[in-house]
C-alpha cells in the first residue's frame, strides 16, 4: 500500500535542502494551488523551523513583516529583525517550541524604522517547528484607544461640572453618577449603579411638598428634552431636602433609538439664599429711601414746632402753667429730632465727617460710659487686637454703633451677664463676599459685640435691622437702634453679620474696610494658595444644615473622610459603630439636646485618642470668658473661609 508518510521530517534533512518554496511544498506544505488560496487569506501565515528560520509565509504575513517573501524565506528571524530575540513574543515562540502547546497573545510589533503595528498572534506546534497565524488589529486598537481617551475625557468633564449628572438605561436604572450627583443624592455611583433612580431620590414640589413625576419616566415616555420648574426639591438618602433645577434628555444609539436618559441636577440652595439676601437688601434699601424722605419732611415740621414753641416760652414768662406746657412741646420736639437723626442714619443720609482712626481708641474712650450704660450687673470685657489696622469712618458714628449694640445687649440680659467687645484684623475672601450680599473681599477690621443674653430665633434675626421692628414691650423701644447700626455700617462701606442662638446670647460682627497706614501706599494682593490637604477621618456635628453641608464639601475636597450628623445621639452612635479610626471631632459649641463640650466628653471617653475642635459664631474670647470653653481649647470662629478651615484642621491634626 502506498501513501504519504505521517512521520515528522528530520530538521537536519531540511537544512541540507534548498530552502525554497518548492522544497517547502515537498515537506507537506500545500501545493501551488493551495498556496494561492493562502496568499489571498486575511490572516498572515508563517512557518518557522526549529532554528527560528522562515520556512513559509503567505503574502499577508510578508506584508505584516514589511518584507518581500523571497527576502525572508530561509532567513532567521533575528537576522531580519535584530533584537526580536529579546522580546516577549519571541519568548512565547520559544515556549511553544519547547512545550509543544498552542499559545496566543496580543503583541505590538516595532519595525526597524520605528513604526509599529498591533497583531493578534495564534502560535501552534507543527512537525517542522511552529505555525504562526497573525491578524493585524491596529485599526481596532486605535479605535479602542480613541474610545478610552474619549471615555477619560468624558469622565474628567463630568467630574469638573458644577452640576450633578446621572445617566440611566432604558429601564431607568442608574448607569453613571458624577461626584456632584453623589454629594447631592447621598448615594455613591457604585451603590446606585443598576438601581432605578426613583428608588434613590424622590422629587417634590417645593411649595406643596407633593410628589412630582420623575423626570426619567417623562423623558423615556415623551422622547424629548424636559426641564423641571425651579421650585422642585429632591429628597436625598438621609431624608434632607435639597432645592434643585433639573433637566433631562434622551440618550440615543446609532439607529436613533432611545437607550437611556441623562439627567442634570443643579443645587439651587445657595442661589435661593443669595436671592433672599438680595431681596432683603433691596427691601431695606427701599425702606431706607422712604425713611430718609420722611425724616427730611419731618425735620422741617420739627423746626417749625421747635422754633415757635421756643418763642412762645419767652412770651409766657408770667404764666408758669402755660410755660411748662410749651417746654413739654419743646422737649417732645427734641426727642422727635433724635428719632429723625436715627432715621437719617438708617437711610444713610447723614452728613459724615470721616477720618482715619483706630477702633481700639474709640472703644477705650467709651469704656467708662459703657459701664454706666449697661449697669453693674453686666460684666464688660474688652479684647482689643494690639496691632489693629486703621479704618476711615466718622468717629461719632462708631460710638453710636457701639452704644446701640451695648444697649441692645443690656436689654437682652435683664438679670445680668457678660458683654464682650473685640477687635481684630480679618481677610474676607471671595467666597464670603459672594455669600453675603453687599460685602466685598479683601482686608477688613472687625469689631464684635457679644452678649450672654436670651438670643434670637431665625424669624427675629431676619427682621432685626428693619426700622420700628422690636421685640420689646410697648413703650420700651423704638425699633430704630439696630436699624441705625445697619445704616451706619452700610454708609461706611462695611458689612454686618449676626450670630445668635436662643438661650445662648448673640454676637454682632461688623467688618469695615481697612485703609493703609500711609497715604498712597498699595499692598500687593497675596496669592491665595489652596488649603493643605489630609486623609484623616473627621466627625462633623453641626445642626445648621447649610453650614454642615459646606463643612463636608470643603473637608472632602481637602481629601478627608467625613462622617457628618446634626444630632448628638447619632454622633455617639457613629463613634460606637464605626470600625475605622476617627481622628478629629469638629462640633458646634451650641447643639440641641446637649452642648458641644458635653458631647466631646462622651466621645473622648469612647475614643480617647480623638482630637476635639469646637466652632461657633461667637468669638473665641467671648466663648472662653463666658465660661463655655477652657482657655487654649481648639476653636474655629464662624464664618471661616474654606482655605482657612483646611489650614486650621491641618494645624490641629499635626
Amino acid at each position: 500500500m502506498s501513501g504519504r508518510s505521517n512521520a515528522s521530517p528530520d530538521p537536519k534533512r531540511w537544512k541540507r535542502r534548498a530552502p525554497d518554496v518548492e522544497t517547502a511544498l515537498a515537506y507537506d506544505i500545500p501545493n501551488a494551488y493551495f498556496q494561492s488560496v493562502f496568499d489571498g487569506m486575511f490572516e498572515g501565515i508563517q512557518i518557522i523551523d526549529f532554528d527560528y528560520r522562515y520556512v513559509y509565509l503567505n503574502e499577508t504575513a510578508a506584508r505584516h513583516g514589511r518584507r518581500a517573501r523571497e527576502e525572508l524565506i530561509g532567513r532567521k528571524m533575528v537576522d531580519m529583525y535584530p533584537g526580536i530575540d529579546q522580546t516577549e513574543v519571541f519568548r512565547l515562540l520559544q515556549s511553544c517550541m519547547v512545550e509543544r502547546t498552542p499559545k496566543q497573545m496580543i503583541n505590538q510589533f516595532v519595525y526597524p524604522d520605528g513604526g509599529s503595528a498591533w497583531f493578534d498572534l495564534r502560535i501552534s506546534p507543527i512537525a517542522m517547528g511552529i505555525l504562526i497565524l497573525s491578524v493585524d488589529i491596529s485599526a481596532r486598537k486605535s479605535a479602542e484607544e480613541q474610545l478610552r481617551q474619549s471615555q477619560e475625557n468624558l469622565a474628567a468633564t463630568l467630574e469638573c461640572m458644577a452640576e450633578g449628572v446621572v445617566t440611566t438605561d432604558v429601564q431607568g436604572r442608574v448607569t453613571r453618577m458624577n461626584l456632584v450627583a453623589e454629594t447631592l443624592t447621598g448615594w455613591t455611583e457604585e451603590e446606585g449603579r443598576g438601581r432605578p433612580l426613583d428608588e434613590l431620590v424622590r422629587f417634590l414640589n417645593q411649595r406643596t411638598r407633593q410628589a412630582v413625576e420623575h423626570p426619567v419616566g417623562r423623558v423615556l415616555r415623551e422622547g424629548l428634552r424636559i426641564g423641571l420648574a425651579n421650585d422642585t426639591v429632591i429628597v436625598t438618602r438621609n431624608g434632607s431636602r435639597v432645592p434643585i433645577a433639573s433637566s433631562g434628555a434622551p440618550i440615543r444609539d446609532g439607529g436613533g433609538n432611545i437607550c437611556g436618559v441623562v439627567l442634570i441636577l443643579r443645587d439651587m440652595k445657595e442661589e435661593y439664599e443669595l436671592t433672599a439676601m438680595l431681596q432683603q437688601a433691596q427691601k431695606m434699601e427701599a425702606i431706607g429711601r422712604l425713611a430718609g424722605g420722611v425724616a427730611h419732611d419731618f425735620n422741617n415740621l420739627l423746626m417749625v414746632i421747635s422754633g415757635y414753641s421756643g418763642m412762645a416760652v419767652h412770651r409766657a414768662a408770667g404764666d408758669e402753667t402755660l410755660r411748662d406746657q410749651l417746654e413739654q412741646i419743646g422737649r417732645a420736639a427734641e426727642r422727635a429730632a433724635s428719632l429723625t437723626r436715627q432715621l437719617l442714619a438708617f437711610s444713610r443720609k447723614q452728613v459724615l465727617q470721616p477720618t482715619v482712626l483706630n477702633l481700639n481708641t474709640v472703644v477705650d474712650q467709651m469704656d467708662k460710659m459703657l459701664q454706666r450704660l449697661i449697669g453693674s450687673d453686666v460684666d464688660l470685657v474688652t479684647r482689643l487686637h494690639p496691632n489693629l489696622d486703621l479704618v476711615k469712618c466718622d468717629p461719632g458714628q462708631i460710638e453710636q454703633i457701639v452704644m446701640n449694640l451695648a444697649v441692645n445687649a443690656r436689654d437682652a440680659m435683664p438679670t445680668g451677664g457678660k458683654l464682650t467687645i473685640e477687635t481684630a484684623n480679618v481677610e474676607l475672601d471671595e467666597g464670603y463676599a459672594r455669600a453675603h450680599a453687599g460685602s466685598h473681599f479683601g482686608p477688613h477690621v472687625m469689631i464684635a459685640v457679644t452678649d450672654t443674653g436670651t438670643g434670637m430665633n431665625a424669624e427675629v434675626k431676619s427682621r432685626i435691622f428693619e426700622p420700628f421692628f422690636t421685640t420689646k414691650e410697648l413703650g420700651k423701644g423704638t425699633g430704630l437702634g439696630l436699624a441705625t447700626v445697619y445704616g451706619i455700617v452700610k454708609q461706611s462701606g462695611g458689612n454686618i453679620w449676626v450670630y445668635s442662638e436662643l438661650g445662648h446670647g448673640t454676637t454682632f460682627k461688623i467688618y469695615l474696610p481697612r485703609v493703609e497706614h500711609r497715604a498712597g501706599s498699595v499692598k500687593r494682593a497675596v496669592e491665595r494658595k489652596p488649603g493643605p490637604k489630609g486623609t484623616e477621618t473627621i466627625l462633623v456635628v453641626e445642626d445648621e444644615e447649610g453650614v454642615r453641608g459646606l463643612l463636608c464639601t470643603v473637608l472632602e475636597t481637602g481629601g478627608y473622610k467625613v462622617l457628618a450628623t446634626d444630632d448628638v445621639e447619632a454622633a455617639l452612635e457613629i463613634c460606637s459603630e464605626y470600625e475605622g479610626k476617627v481622628h478629629l471631632l469638629l462640633t458646634d459649641v451650641v447643639l440641641p439636646k446637649m452642648g458641644g463640650p458635653q458631647l466631646a466628653e462622651k466621645i473622648v471617653s469612647m475614643r480617647p485618642d480623638v482630637k476635639v475642635v469646637y466652632m461657633s459664631g461667637y468669638t473665641d474670647d467671648a466663648i472662653v470668658h463666658h465660661g463655655v470653653l477652657d482657655p487654649g481649647t481648639a476653636f474655629i470662629e464662624k464664618p471661616i473661609a474654606p482655605n482657612a478651615l483646611l489650614e486650621k484642621i491641618r494645624e490641629f491634626l499635626s
